[in-house]
């Protein structure tokens, strides 16, 4: 069984799942992805979020606000305390940085990344990172944030294996999207080859970045057992192994009972 630790289910687009989200998740749970992790990225959209998610045990929550969210659009923290602390959300981000998209000043959204850390920090709960050509400030912030006191993880992993140790030396998993697949990602695949088991997580992203051969089509969950097969593949195991490997660092990561798939 597959899980998957990061998607937004509440951006997939349902016409081709009859618009039903429940059939959506039966084709999941076909797949053999028996859990995922549901992330925030708009506040505006967090309580439909909640809604939509309440009554599907597979399916867990974050709350944050991604760092390419506008940067006229206010972020409070009451609000993201508030959020946060549900019991139903066991992560907070998706938060961090990217550069690529946003130009200029980025200290607007350095500070929103300092405060999603503080609250990771002051609730217990992992932080959920997106980095994008902010390598340096990434990895700053982290340190000097303490963000070994909350751990956490980095999605998408785009980055360099020195990137990936930084990142493991502060109690961080490296989590792999279905990037790995792309003809272009030699680089990232040896970098995947080199992290150790404890720090291993797969993910979809869904509904981006679709693996190959879905590549141009709307990204799901169940493809996150694609990953894992090109995970297995890269690394020289079974893909069951890989399937218990990321499934068992996924539940302790996020501190979930392996009941909460059942």
């Amino acid at each position: 069984m597959f899980v998957d630790s990061h998607c937004h289910l509440d951006c997939i687009k349902l016409d081709e799942f009859d618009n039903d989200y429940g059939t959506m998740l039966r084709q999941c749970a076909d797949a053999g992805v028996e859990h995922m992790l549901c992330v925030s990225i708009d506040f505006s959209k967090f309580p439909v979020m909640m809604a939509q998610t309440e009554p599907y045990a597979q399916v867990s929550v974050s709350a944050g606000v991604h760092p390419m969210a506008d940067p006229a659009s206010a972020v409070d923290e009451a609000t993201l305390r508030q959020y946060a602390s549900h019991d139903r959300v066991v992560a907070i981000g998706e938060t961090g940085l990217d550069y690529y998209y946003h130009q200029g000043d980025h200290e607007w959204q350095r500070q929103r990344f300092r405060m999603h850390l503080q609250i990771a920090r002051e609730l217990g709960k992992p932080v959920i990172v997106h980095t994008r050509d902010a390598g340096r400030d990434t990895l700053d912030i982290l340190a000097a944030e303490n963000a070994r006191q909350c751990g956490g993880v980095i999605h998408c992993f785009t980055e360099t294996m020195e990137f990936a140790e930084s990142a493991m030396d502060m109690g961080l998993m490296i989590s792999f999207s279905g990037i790995i697949t792309f003809n272009n990602a030699d680089m990232l695949r040896r970098v995947a080859k080199q992290v150790p088991d404890e720090y291993l997580l797969i993910e979809t992203d869904s509904p981006y970045l679709a693996p190959v051969p879905h590549r141009g089509r709307q990204n799901y969950p169940a493809n996150v057992r694609r990953v894992a097969q090109t995970l297995a593949e890269i690394r020289g195991v079974s893909l069951e192994h890989i399937a218990r490997l990321t499934r068992d660092n996924y539940y302790r990561t996020f501190g979930l009972p392996e009941q909460c798939a059942n």
